[in-house]
C-alpha cells in the first residue's frame, strides 16, 4: 500500500508548475474579464446600470459620495477588463494577480462577504500566479530570458 501512495505522490509531484499556473491564469482572468464585459457596453463605455450596482447593491449601506461610487464604478470595472488581459499574455502577471487579489478581497468584505468559498478559490489561483509567476507561456518569461 505504501508503494503505491508513494507512485502516485510520485506522479503528481512531476506535474510542472506552469501548466497549472497556465490554467490559473486563464480561468481566474475569464471569471474577471466576464464580469468586467457585464459593466460596459459594446463601445466599452460604462453602463449606467453600472453606477447604480455599485451604489445600491455592492456598497449598500455605506455613506459613499456620489462623484466616489462613479470612480470606483470606473476603476473597478476597467481592472476587470484590463488586469485579466495582462495574465492572459503573461506581461507583470504577478502585479496583475495581486490586483485582482486585492479585488477579490474588497468583494469578499463588501460586497459578497457570505460567498467565501468561491472568493477562496480564487485567491487560490491568484496566490499560485503571484508565487509561481506567469511560467514559461508567457511574456514575462520572454523578457527575462531575453536580459539573461
Amino acid at each position: 500500500m505504501t508503494g503505491l501512495i508513494n507512485r502516485f505522490i510520485c506522479i503528481f509531484s512531476c506535474i510542472p508548475n506552469w501548466i497549472y499556473t497556465t490554467l490559473a491564469r486563464f480561468v481566474i482572468g475569464l471569471t474577471f474579464f466576464n464580469s468586467g464585459l457585464t459593466k460596459v457596453d459594446d463601445n466599452y463605455v460604462i453602463l449606467s446600470k453600472t453606477k447604480s450596482l455599485f451604489k445600491d447593491i455592492y456598497f449598500q449601506g455605506l455613506p459613499l459620495p456620489e462623484g466616489l461610487i462613479d470612480i470606483l464604478a470606473f476603476k473597478a470595472t476597467y481592472a476587470e477588463l484590463i488586469l485579466p488581459i495582462l495574465l492572459w499574455i503573461g506581461l507583470g502577471a504577478r502585479f496583475a494577480a495581486f490586483g485582482l487579489l486585492i479585488m477579490t478581497a474588497v468583494i469578499q468584505i463588501f460586497v459578497f462577504p457570505g460567498s467565501y468559498v468561491l472568493h477562496g478559490l480564487w485567491a487560490v489561483a491568484l496566490l499560485t500566479i503571484i508565487v509561481n509567476g506567469a511560467g514559461p507561456l508567457s511574456l514575462d518569461y520572454f523578457i527575462k530570458k531575453s536580459r539573461g
